[in-house]
This record gives structure tokens, sequence and C-alpha cells, in this order.
């Protein structure tokens, strides 16, 4: 599998700069440990990276699989995220070019493709990230059982930055000398972390236990950090009870986009509740009526990218006034307020 020195290319197809497709290439330009030789997309050759975004390495962005072999890339990573997770023709044409000219392919969609490359040549590899464990089972609630803190992000819709304050969390409690985890359920942080699981791939009667032997295994952690998914107003996400339950969270920590007032992620408009009572409702079906231990929000997580740094500073403190809150951009500011909040109650 991937080698902590083996040069990725990461394929955007036509969306390096839209946030919510490209996200998984955006994670791996951001956090990822492997060099980065190059990244492709159709309609920004001639680019580097910093000219379209303000984070990760700066290098150049190319037009085709040929031109990312030519430069060095040993593996390609599918950086986009298109509707369904399905692949459309001229991507998998990219992903042939990218398997014949050696390379191996991370893939974090839906759409398997290691059964399309029945024979590849020796230390070649694909890597379909989204797969469901072997040997789970139900969970039992054994998490509520252990020591240590486990904060679960939690969100006000789909693609808000659970994943990416759970990484400055866990980054900024690793520079604080606390012995934490981070705890992947999706395939860009078990790519950048290395570990984890796909929630959205496990059976429904299985999810909780997959979180729960996740924590379970984690138990060492003196702060366990769950990646968040979805979002328990979102009508279309299933994914936050079997994090909870699995997780047994003692904290929460909540995740929101500055100014979103309708969620972004739905075609009919729904509009966000109040912030606070967002909160109520993630502690209060955590607790179950009082069956498990009501977590703790200690703070909110602003994702606040789309903004300047005044209008940035400027929501972060109306978001904190209207609530009470600790609000920070984890990005911008740091985690550091955050990890203290979690560490210290």
């Amino acid at each position: 599998m991937l080698k902590p020195d083996q040069k990725l290319v990461i394929h955007f197809f036509e969306q390096i700069v839209q946030g919510t497709y490209g996200k998984m290439g955006h994670a791996v330009l951001r956090y990822s440990r492997n060099p980065v030789a190059c990244a492709v997309d159709f309609n920004h050759k001639g680019s580097t990276t910093r000219d379209l975004l303000d984070f990760g390495p700066d290098v150049p962005v190319l037009g085709s699989v040929a031109e990312a072999a030519d430069a060095g890339g040993e593996v390609l990573v599918l950086g986009m995220a298109p509707s369904g997770g399905r692949l459309p023709p001229e991507m998998i044409a990219e992903v042939d070019k990218a398997v014949a000219a050696g390379m191996s392919v991370i893939n974090g969609l839906h759409e398997h493709l290691g059964p399309r490359y029945p024979e590849l040549s020796p230390g070649q590899w694909i890597w379909d990230i989204r797969q469901e464990p072997q040997d789970l089972g139900i969970a039992w609630a054994r998490a509520a059982g252990l020591q240590n803190r486990r904060a679960l992000l939690v969100g006000t819709d789909m693609a808000v930055g659970k994943m990416t304050a759970g990484l400055e969390i866990w980054k900024s409690a690793l520079d604080e000398g606390v012995r934490a985890d981070f705890l992947a359920t999706g395939q860009v942080g078990i790519l950048v972390s290395g570990k984890g699981i796909p929630l959205d791939a496990i059976r429904v009667d299985y999810a909780c236990g997959a979180v729960e032997k996740m924590v379970m295994e984690a138990g060492d952690a003196d702060l366990a950090i769950v990646e968040g998914q979805g979002s328990i107003v979102h009508p279309g996400s299933t994914s936050t009870l079997p994090l909870m339950r699995g997780s047994c969270p003692t904290h929460l920590v909540l995740c929101h986009r500055a100014g979103m007032t309708h969620l972004d992620t739905v075609g009919e408009p729904v509009a966000v509740p109040p912030l606070n009572d967002i909160i109520a409702l993630y502690e209060d079906i955590a607790s179950a009526c009082g069956t498990f231990a009501r977590p703790v929000t200690v703070g909110i997580a602003v994702n606040t990218a789309h903004l300047d740094a005044d209008e940035a500073a400027r929501a972060t403190a109306t978001i904190q006034d209207e609530t009470g809150r600790l609000t920070v951009d984890p990005v911008r500011d740091g985690a550091k307020d955050l990890v203290q909040a979690l560490m210290s109650d």
C-alpha cells in the first residue's frame, strides 16, 4: 500500500477550485504527509495550486495524466467527489491511462476500481477506500465504560468542515502534549490519517458496531477525536446516530459554515435552526432521555474559508455573542482553545 515517500498526483478533473466537490484533493494538499508531485485539472493547466488555492504545497497544475507521469507522479489520487460517487467515462479513461503508466490509484468513491484492473505490475495497487471492514457486529454501548474523553464532531450540514476541524484539533492536541488519536470515519480522513472506517460503506446494522470497535481500540488515548459525518437536520443524512451510539461521546464540537442560513447541500430550501437549538438537539439525542451520559458541547468550529480576514473575524465574534459559546475557525485561528476546552472540564 501507500508508502510515505511515494509522490502523489491529485486529479481534480475540472473541480480544483470548487470546495465541496474537490474536498478529497484539498484535504490531501492540506494534510498529507506524502510529497505531492502535481495536480491535474483540465481547465487550469499552466497554473500552480497556490495560484488557485491559499493552502498546501505549491505544485504545478497539469492537463493530463501523461504529463503527471512525466513529472514523477507515482500514485493517482482521485481528488473529486462527483454526484453519487460515480465516475463518468472521461474520468475512467484517465484512470486507465494512469494504470497503464504504472501508477497506483487511491479511490475514495463508492464505485470500486479494483475489479477493473485484475492484473497489475509488481508493486502496483488499487486502494478502494470505501470497503466495509470484516468481522463487524452490533454495538453494546461499551464505549461508555471507557475513562477517556471522546469528542465527536457534529454539524449543521454536510461538508461544513467536520473532518478539517477534527484534524486541526488532533494536530493542536499533539502539539500541546495530549495523548490524542484521530478516528477517521470517511475516505478523506482515512487517507490522511492512514486508518479508520468508511462509515457510509458499512451496512446499517453494523454501523454502530464499527464505530464502537474503532473507539474501543483507541481506548488508551486520553482524547479520542471522532470524525463527524452528515448532520442531524439534513434530510438525507443517516450517519449521526451510529456515530453517537458507537462512540458514546463525552464532548461535542459543533461545526458550521459562517453565514449559512439554509442547508447548502439540499435541493429544496431547508432552514438552519438557531445554533443553540441544534446543540441542544444533539445533546438530547446523545443522552437518549438519560440512558447515556449527556455530552458537553465545548464550542463551535466555524468555517470562514469563503470570507476575507476581517469578515471572518466579525462572523466568528457574532456567532460567539449570539450563542455564548467558544467560537473559533480552527484553520485560521488554530484549535488550541478548543483543545483546552476539551481537556479542562
